[in-house]
């Protein structure tokens, strides 16, 4: 098959050491104060682009976004909501004029439209429960919705009733009787994410309408908890058939990833089909042919196994035969479109440290690669045009249009051109170098942003989490190493085995050997860096990293005591046995150890952490959230415990209100201070 590269005329990201007098490096101010772009979608007549900016609002500590909208051949943007509340997830009417969003502007999550004159917002719905996803069919007739609602009751009104007698209990008491007790950062109440379907009215859909129970049949949350959105749901053409992604809610759901594609009528509601029930792995992200004979999904093959490789498979919706049509194409997908033609597909994944986009043949198998760097985090197929969102290490998320090949990429926003004017990016370049067993691993190398020719600098080491995933050309909220070269610090990242983008063999080799083989490659990877650039103060170096990173410091601190002079570990693994038996997400650990603790103790003890406590020296800041229910807030208490009887240098930043990320924008500032205030009390940049 011929793989065929399409490449933007960007800038080749040299590494360059001039710095202007005026000019500045990127600081955590400037990281959390940046416009984000994102659910950028094209019109059906291709002429207009919508897409929602977050702004900062540091006064009340939050995130807001409103919906804007450009030209598709570039121009000037224009807002089209305003408001307290967040207006989000927009999707375009069939004749291109109206944009449906969700806003809570009415006192709850509803469902509003806005046209394209900007006129006053019109709300849709106006039910007495909140919603929180949804999509239109293509003949704008109907619209299936997502709700949190408990799901013996018949109607809305009895969730609202429950919630009420549930607050006005004396007792605080909870039993369960299955897991999941818990899951990411919230305690299971009894509620459950269901689909409903409401015929499109021009005056408010209440409850009084006719509300159709779409994914009540399927005992699962639909879309999944907590990060599923309407990508697990799709309609048919004519808005008569739902297709979705659930798996279902039983005792062996923490062990489980076996989700399943099922076919549901509007006409038969209470008869879900499975359409996947032969494939015990992972099914999910149904999409609909433009044609509507053909529903393409991505579909894994090992079950128990949450980072195998995603596969498109395609059904004929006729004959019900299937095919995985990426099977021999040794890359994982994670988004699915259908051309307008539906003879090509584009798919999104990780590639070699970046994200990129291909347009896939169906008919030839002939690849279209649309970036050799950077991050292509989204993208709409129009008619005659291609808008996709791109960011980079030196550049949050910029929106772009192409031709349906990739040829003639164009910028169409310039968000943030004001506030980074004077701000100069570390210049980055990838390498690559011999790790475990001699194989090929890359990695990134960033430097400061006021770099000088002939001057050493000191190191920021950053490990990336997952384990199976990636340190790229990408332009991060939390991990972001323009913040350290800002700070005159040197960025190393090593995509280590297990990382993704590199094959999927490469990312399997991760299991059961959380010590050994990334380790080395860190290892090879920090040696190889030091060799290659001469500019890294090798004896001025600390390492950072946050959930398997944050293991693999407790790891580092163990078994490469005298590499660093600090650590800084955020919801870091520190004792193998009891994450198992504390941790949610059970089919994790027992696929990444071979089984549970009980069955394989020998597995999950070779790469313990807290077998090596004894060894420990380096000074290490320890952070962590309480609503962290992956990693619990017991593993950094005990990190902190043993750096404080052993009399190592340690401090403990803890969040009470944070889950497994630092989300609230003054959270992240304080995170970034502390952070940064321990690298500067062992680094030296003054050399």
């Amino acid at each position: 098959m011929k793989i065929k590269r399409i490449l933007p005329a960007f800038l080749f990201l040299g590494l360059t050491s001039t710095v202007l007098a005026d000019q500045k490096g990127f600081t955590v101010d400037d990281l959390v104060n940046l416009e984000r772009i994102s659910s950028a979608s094209i019109s059906p007549d291709d002429k207009n682009v919508v897409y929602v900016v977050r702004k900062t609002d540091m006064q009340n500590n939050r995130g807001r976004t409103d919906i804007w909208v450009s030209p598709t051949h570039g121009g000037k943007a224009k807002q089209l909501t305003s408001d307290l509340a967040s207006d989000h997830s927009p999707k375009w009417s069939k004749d291109s004029k109206q944009i449906y969003f969700l806003s809570s502007r009415s006192g709850s999550s509803q469902i509003w439209r806005v046209g394209l004159n900007g006129n006053k917002p019109i709300q849709v719905t106006d039910l007495s429960v909140d919603v929180t996803s949804f999509k239109i069919s293509s003949n704008n007739e109907q619209v299936v919705f997502s709700s949190r609602v408990y799901p013996e009751c018949k109607n809305f009104q009895c969730t609202v009733t429950k919630d009420k007698l549930e607050k006005e209990k004396q007792t605080s008491g909870v039993v369960y009787d299955k897991m999941f007790v818990r899951h990411w950062d919230h305690w299971i109440d009894g509620r459950q994410s269901q689909l409903f379907l409401i015929n499109l009215a021009y005056e408010k859909v209440s409850d009084s309408a006719k509300i159709i129970p779409i994914s009540k049949s399927v005992n699962a949350n639909v879309p999944s908890d907590p990060f599923g959105g309407d990508e697990e749901y799709e309609l048919s053409l004519d808005g008569g058939t739902v297709y979705f992604a659930a798996r279902i809610q039983d005792a062996m759901e923490p062990t489980s990833t076996n989700f399943d594609i099922y076919q549901v009528t509007v006409d038969s509601p209470s008869k879900a089909k499975n359409l996947t029930k032969s494939n015990k792995a992972w099914d999910t992200n149904p999409v609909v042919s433009n044609d509507g004979t053909k529903l393409a999904y991505l579909a894994m093959k090992r079950p128990g196994f949450e980072a195998d490789k995603f596969d498109v498979v395609i059904r004929d919706l006729k004959t019900g035969k299937s095919k995985r049509v990426t099977e021999d194409w040794d890359r994982s997908f994670g988004s699915i479109h259908f051309s307008k033609d539906d003879q090509s597909i584009y798919l999104k994944g990780n590639h070699l440290g970046t994200k990129a986009l291909w347009k896939y043949d169906l008919k030839t198998g002939n690849k279209t690669l649309f970036n050799k760097d950077g991050a292509i985090v989204g993208a709409s197929i129009g008619q005659n045009k291609v808008i996709f969102a791109k960011d980079s290490l030196k550049s949050p998320v910029q929106l772009y249009s192409s031709d349906l090949d990739g040829s003639n990429q164009k910028q169409l926003t310039f968000n943030n051109k004001e506030k980074l004017a004077k701000v100069k990016f570390g210049e980055y370049e990838q390498f690559k170098f011999k790790g475990w067993n001699d194989e090929i691993v890359h990695g990134y190398v960033v430097k400061p942003w006021n770099f000088k020719k002939g001057k050493k600098y000191p190191l920021a080491f950053l490990i990336h989490g997952g384990p199976q995933g990636s340190f790229g050309d990408h332009f991060h909220y939390r991990w972001n190493p323009q913040t350290y070269a800002g700070q005159g610090f040197v960025s190393v990242m090593i995509d280590f085995h297990g990382s993704t983008g590199y094959g999927q063999d490469f990312t399997d080799s991760i299991t059961q050997n959380w010590g050994s083989k990334p380790f080395e490659d860190l290892q090879k990877g920090l040696a190889f860096a030091l060799k290659k650039y001469d500019f890294i103060d090798g004896d001025n170096t600390c390492a950072l990293g946050a959930s398997y990173g944050g293991y693999m410091i407790n790891w580092i601190a163990g078994n490469w005591p005298d590499r660093f002079k600090c650590l800084v570990n955020h919801d870091g693994v520190f004792d193998n046995r009891m994450m198992y038996y504390a941790t949610e997400e059970l089919w994790f650990v027992e696929w990444e150890n071979g089984g549970p603790y009980f069955k394989a103790k020998e597995n999950h003890e070779r790469y313990n952490p807290v077998n090596f406590v004894n060894n420990w020296k380096t000074p290490m800041l320890v952070v962590q959230g309480e609503l962290d229910y992956r990693i619990p807030v017991t593993q950094s208490l005990a990190t902190f415990t043993a750096l404080q009887r052993k009399g190592i240098k340690s401090k403990l930043l803890y969040f009470p209100d944070e889950n497994h990320w630092v989300l609230k924008p003054a959270n992240s500032v304080q995170w970034h201070n502390e952070v940064n205030k321990w690298l500067h009390e062992f680094l030296d940049t003054k050399k």
